[in-house]
């Protein structure tokens, strides 16, 4: 029999999704342990989804994507980007997962290095090492509150590397870079002649200050930025996602995109469409809420005497249970499944860093949240234990 491609069996599995699917198999289990918002789509977004399927207007769509949302996309960017986003640098993408690995095959090829954040969201890693690139980890330290630090990302690059990966607000940590932090990292990009590829997925939720997207200090056409519809609007099955490319990438989208999904299905363009520019109330609604999970949830764990890194944006709460893990969060995770009924994401999962953390959902409803951070085995009564 033929073998398996060998770069295909080294991608990683998700330790995120054996947790999740575990805890799905167990009755009455609390699910923390994924990002799946529990606030229903706004009904014009449905609606505009359910005119499209009216119409029949159910064929192919130009590579890119519809022309509308396209331009949309540029406007609502456009004043962040020190260069101009146009149509033509905007691409529809099949979620912000397929916009990943299209903007890592258009940066890297067989052996070339991809600098990416540990703790970090493992497809980094994995889409990575699919195309037959290697993940480099850039280590965030607790003691710089899981923040970049530009010297250690700098020392980190090799004759290799050919990406630098930002993740702003960052899933796992919730952390989200201060402009002159975004600044100094894109110009060690520049120093380094490294593409830089920022995934802005969730740059809707930040709390304590406006988000600052990698683009804004591109001055020479190095900065590939990621969006998705799927968390900021709850669109997560429409599987719409954004890629913008610089100028010189352009011509060869069409022939990138035609090789992977053609086009992303023309119902859920029309739905993204109406998410962008009609009423957003959900999306405020969104924020406020998560902001409130935030609040809840940093309030519990301090009741249990459990340290948690804070979160200026994002979805999810980074929290220290190192004292009961036993140096094995991953084996803990499962355990606490199994025993206690509730999952949360291990450390472990997002990198050699994330050891002794975990990460929490903050997109589970306020009761979940409840009842699921009360059965985390409190740090002062380990301590006494």
């Amino acid at each position: 029999m033929p073998e398996i491609a060998p770069h295909a069996r080294a991608v990683p599995a998700s330790g995120i999704r054996r947790i999740t699917e575990l805890a799905w198999s167990l009755p009455g289990a609390v699910v923390l342990s994924v990002g799946e918002p529990d606030l229903p789509t706004a009904p014009h977004v449905l609606e505009a989804a359910r005119e499209a399927l009216a119409r029949d207007d159910t064929r192919y769509t130009p590579n890119g994507g519809i022309a509308p949302l396209r331009d949309a996309v540029a406007a609502w960017l456009d004043p962040e980007h020190s260069l101009p986003v146009r149509r033509d640098n905007v691409w529809i993408t099949a979620g912000g997962a397929q916009a990943l690995h299209l903007g890592l095959s258009l940066t890297v090829g067989a052996g070339d290095g991809v600098l990416v954040p540990d703790p970090g969201y493992p497809p980094f890693s994995m889409a990575t090492r699919l195309l037959q690139a290697e993940a480099q980890p850039y280590a965030l330290r607790p003691e710089d509150g899981f923040l970049p630090d530009p010297a250690a990302v700098e020392a980190a690059i090799t004759d290799r590397t050919r990406v630098l990966l930002l993740n702003s607000p960052s899933n796992p940590l919730g952390t989200s870079l201060p402009a002159d932090l975004v600044a100094e990292l894109v110009d060690v990009a520049r120093r380094h002649d490294l593409w830089v590829l920022s995934d802005e997925c969730y740059a809707a939720f930040t709390y304590d200050a406006p988000h600052v997207p990698a683009a804004r200090f591109d001055t020479d056409g190095r900065v590939l930025t990621l969006h998705t519809f799927s968390k900021t609007h709850a669109m997560t099955g429409f599987r719409v996602g954004v890629l913008v490319v610089p100028d010189r990438m352009a011509p060869l989208m069409p022939t990138l995109q035609e090789s992977i999904v053609s086009c992303v299905n023309t119902p859920a363009q029309y739905a993204a469409l109406a998410a962008l520019t009609g009423p957003q109330d959900a999306v405020e609604d969104a924020r406020r809420t998560y902001r409130e999970h935030r609040d809840l949830a940093t309030a519990i764990l301090d009741e249990r005497g459990i340290p948690w890194l804070p979160a200026a944006g994002g979805i999810y709460l980074w929290a220290d249970v190192a004292h009961a893990t036993g140096g094995d969060v991953a084996a803990w995770a499962e355990d606490l499944v199994r025993t206690a009924g509730v999952a949360v994401a291990p450390g472990s999962a997002f990198g050699a860093a994330g050891e002794g953390w975990v990460r929490i959902s903050l997109t589970a409803s306020a009761e979940d949240l409840r009842a699921g951070l009360s059965r985390l085995p409190a740090r002062t009564a380990v301590a006494a234990g």
